[in-house]
This record gives C-alpha cells, sequence and structure tokens, in this order.
C-alpha cells in the first residue's frame, strides 16, 4: 500500500519506538515470506499503538475482527491485565493456522482464542461487552461490523477500526472501488453520528479511534 506519512518518516518513528520481541519478528518474517497481502501486516508501530491502547484503558475483554497471522493480537495481549482475554475472528483457515502456531509459543496462549469463522457470526455468539474492539477485517463489511459491536461497548470502551485512510483512497471524489467506497462510507458515517465521539489519526493507513458519548 502507498504510505500515507513519508517513508522516512516512518523509517523515523520506527527507530524511535521499542521494537517487537523475537517471536513477533519471527511472525513477521514467515508473514512476508509465506502469505499473501503481507502488506495486512500491523507492524511494530502500529503494534505497539495497540498495546500502548490497551495497556492504557485497562480493557480486560478485547475483540479483534481480523486476525490475519496474529501479530495485532499479540500485540494487544502484551498490554492486558493477567485476568484479560482476546477474542480474535478470522475467515481464513491458513492465516488462522498461522496466528494460532505463534498464539500457543507465546507467554499469552491462555489468554487469545482464534475464532475461524464470519466475524459478524461470531460477535452474534459472543457474550458480554468489550473494552476495545480493533476492527481490520474485510472493508465492505466495516458499517455491519460498527453497528454490531457499538452497542456492545462497555461504558468506557473504545472501538479502533484500522485502515481509514486507505492509502490516501479516501480522497476520490467518486471512488469506484468497493472497498474504498465503504471505507469512505464509514468515515463519513462515524464523523456524522451523534452517539459518539472519534479522533482519525495518521498513523500507519489510517486509525480511527471510536468512544460512545456519555
Amino acid at each position: 500500500m502507498p504510505d500515507v506519512v513519508p517513508a522516512e518518516i516512518e523509517r523515523y518513528a520506527e527507530a524511535h519506538t521499542t521494537p517487537p520481541d523475537p517471536l513477533l519478528r519471527e511472525l513477521a518474517e514467515e508473514t512476508r515470506a509465506t502469505l499473501e497481502q503481507p502488506q495486512m501486516l500491523t507492524g511494530p508501530i502500529e503494534g505497539r499503538f495497540l498495546q500502548q491502547l490497551v495497556f492504557a484503558t485497562g480493557a480486560r475483554r478485547v475483540l479483534e475482527l481480523g486476525t490475519f497471522s496474529g501479530y495485532s493480537a499479540l500485540s494487544m495481549a502484551e498490554g492486558l491485565p493477567a485476568d484479560g482475554r482476546i477474542d480474535t475472528c478470522e475467515v481464513s483457515e491458513r492465516h488462522a493456522e498461522v496466528a494460532r502456531r505463534y498464539i500457543a509459543r507465546s507467554p499469552y496462549a491462555d489468554r487469545i482464542t482464534v475464532h475461524l469463522g464470519p466475524a459478524l457470526d461470531t460477535i452474534a455468539r459472543l457474550e458480554g461487552e468489550f473494552d476495545l474492539v480493533f476492527v481490520d477485517a474485510d472493508k465492505v463489511n466495516y458499517l455491519n461490523y460498527y453497528e454490531a459491536v457499538l452497542p456492545r461497548l462497555s461504558e468506557r470502551g473504545l472501538i479502533v477500526a484500522d485502515n481509514t485512510l486507505w492509502s490516501g483512497r479516501v480522497l476520490e471524489a467518486a471512488p469506484e472501488d468497493e472497498s474504498t467506497a465503504a471505507i469512505v462510507a464509514f468515515n463519513d458515517r462515524v464523523a456524522a453520528d451523534e452517539r459518539v465521539v472519534c479522533v482519525q489519526l495518521s498513523i500507519r493507513d489510517g486509525v480511527t479511534l471510536i468512544r460512545r458519548r456519555r
């Protein structure tokens, strides 16, 4: 994906971010070498950002929509309290296999559950509220995911939506690509939704933080 932030600034930011542990570095290498669309890898900057959000909010129940190879789930697990847990949803058996293998090797194997199947079905099956929801799945369903999880947020819960700048394609006057149109519609809906307060950040490919109004 084209950089939203200039490449030299991205490299500078990564150099001034605490590096990932060896297991995450190994996972990143395998992802780039063996999986299609390795650009979906969360990476060290956004991984640390997610970990800091989990830690700072004190989130105990995390829901992730879009596991890919498990990098973001493992990053967030590092910020969990001892009694915290992550439910992560993935439709690809291949991606889930890689994620489960690395999760099993991590110190957080008892805190992360990978659910194979459509995320909306998994959300409907899971009970209770979520303290943090990371949305990084198929873009055409972003609005559906948003409406499914918004009522399930805890009192201080946070939705973290990834790829909301979509390599800058959100600036297209009349996007013809389905995913681009879906992201534009999502961004517009969230910004106009009086139920929430949001902020869009230019981290990696765009990250939007959303909470319910009090």
